[in-house]
């Protein structure tokens, strides 16, 4: 992840005149605002009754694969992030 991250830094810096702080502050925001358009991406909540804790909300993941978000957030954040900024002036941010 860190990799695509750094890509994507090097990209926006190197051809839309971002500064590194800039870049990984608007990656950062992206990155961020789309994590929470991943989380509830194929949930099924818990249905064995075993496993439910007592207090737990039901309507709570069984298996939430934050991993997986987490990298297909990564990536499509990307992508996000260097469509964006050709379409805004970010120049100098």
């Amino acid at each position: 992840m860190l990799v695509v991250i750094g890509l994507v830094v090097v990209v926006a810096v190197s051809q839309f005149r971002l500064t590194v702080f800039g870049a990984f502050a608007l990656y950062f925001v992206v990155w961020w605002t789309l994590l929470f358009v991943m989380l509830p991406i194929r949930n099924q909540a818990e249905t064995d009754p075993a496993r439910v804790v007592p207090g737990q909300d039901l309507g709570a993941p069984a298996s939430p694969r934050l991993r997986e978000k987490a990298l297909w957030t990564t990536l499509l954040s990307g992508v996000v992030f260097l469509v964006a900024i050709p379409v805004f002036e970010l120049t100098g941010l």
